[in-house]
C-alpha cells in the first residue's frame, strides 16, 4: 500500500478522532452531573493547597514565632488566602451562577490579583537579596512593590465598577487584557530577577551545599512561575477575543478545569513542595524569609 492510498484513510481516523473528542468535551460540559464532578474535583484540590499552605504557615510560626509577620509567613497565608477563596467559589458554584456575569468576573478576577500578589512577594525577596549583595539600597523596592500592587488594584476595580455602569463589551475586553498584561509584566519579572540571582549564585563553588540547593530551587521557582504566568497571559488573550472560551463564568467546566489546573493549582503545589523548608531554630543573628 503506497502512501496516496493512505491519506485518505488517515485523514479520516484523524477526523473522527477530533470529532469524538469535541463530542466528549461537548458531553462533559453539558452534563449536570459532569459539571459538578468537575467543579468538585477543583474545589477538593484547592482545598488541599489551602491546607498545606496552613500547615507550613503555622510550622513557620511554631518555628520562629517572634519575627512576627515575615515574608515567608505573608507568603503562605496569602496562598492560603487565594486557594481557601476559589475552593469556596468552586463549593457554592450554583448559588454563583445566580449572579450577574460581572458579579460573577469580580469573584472569579479577585483571586487572582491576590494570587498575582502572593508571587510577587517572592520577585520582592529575590529582588532584595540581589541588590543587597551588590551592596546597593534596597530602600524603595517595598514601597514600588506597594505601589504597582496599588495601581494595578485601582485599575481593575476602575474596570469592574464602569463594566457593572455599562457593561459594554469592548470594555470587557479591555478588563481581560489588562489583567493578561499584568500576567506578562509577571512572568517577565520572574524572568528577571530569578535570571539574575540564579547567575549571582551560580557563581559561587560548586562544593557548596546550601549555595547548590539554593541554585536549585531558584532555577526551579522561576521556571515554574515564569511559565504559569505565561500561560495565563496566553489564555486570557484567548479568553478576551474567543466567546466561547469564556472563563468568566461557571459555564466552561472542562476549560475551567484545564485553566485552573496549569496556572494556579500546579504551580502552587509544585512551589509550595519547593520552598518546604522551614527557618532554622531561634538563636541565629538574622532570618531569611522563603528559604
Amino acid at each position: 500500500m503506497n502512501e496516496a492510498s493512505m491519506g485518505p484513510s488517515e485523514a479520516s481516523v484523524a477526523m473522527y478522532t477530533l470529532r469524538d473528542a469535541y463530542s466528549v468535551w461537548d458531553v462533559l460540559n453539558n452534563s449536570p452531573v459532569w459539571q459538578d464532578r468537575i467543579f468538585h474535583v477543583l474545589a477538593g484540590l484547592y482545598g488541599i493547597v489551602a491546607v498545606v499552605a496552613l500547615v507550613q504557615l503555622i510550622r513557620i510560626q511554631q518555628r520562629v514565632p517572634e519575627y512576627g509577620w515575615t515574608t515567608q509567613k505573608v507568603f503562605h497565608f496569602l496562598n492560603f488566602l487565594v486557594n481557601g477563596a476559589r475552593c469556596l467559589i468552586f463549593i457554592f458554584r450554583h448559588d454563583i451562577q445566580q449572579l450577574t456575569q460581572i458579579s460573577q468576573h469580580m469573584l472569579l478576577d479577585l483571586p487572582s490579583l491576590a494570587f498575582f500578589t502572593t508571587y510577587a512577594l517572592l520577585i520582592l525577596f529575590w529582588a532584595e537579596i540581589y541588590y543587597q549583595a551588590r551592596t546597593v539600597s534596597t530602600d524603595g523596592l517595598r514601597p514600588t512593590f506597594y505601589t504597582i500592587n496599588g495601581i494595578i488594584y485601582t485599575i481593575q476595580i476602575a474596570l469592574w465598577l464602569i463594566i457593572w455602569w455599562k457593561p459594554i463589551r469592548v470594555l470587557v475586553v479591555l478588563s481581560k487584557v489588562f489583567f493578561a498584561g499584568v500576567s506578562l509584566f509577571a512572568a517577565f519579572a520572574f524572568l528577571l530577577y530569578g535570571g539574575r540571582l540564579f547567575l549571582m549564585l551560580k557563581r559561587f563553588p560548586i562544593e557548596s551545599k546550601g549555595r547548590r540547593k539554593k541554585l536549585q530551587e531558584v532555577g526551579y521557582v522561576t521556571t515554574i512561575c515564569f511559565t504559569c504566568f505565561l500561560l495565563r497571559c496566553i489564555m486570557m488573550c484567548i479568553n478576551a477575543f474567543n466567546e466561547p472560551a469564556n472563563l468568566d463564568v461557571l459555564e466552561n467546566p472542562v476549560l475551567s478545569f484545564i485553566y485552573y489546573l496549569l496556572v494556579e493549582i500546579l504551580p502552587s503545589s509544585l512551589v509550595l513542595f519547593i520552598l518546604r523548608k522551614l527557618p532554622p531554630k531561634r538563636g541565629i543573628i538574622q532570618y531569611h524569609a522563603i528559604r
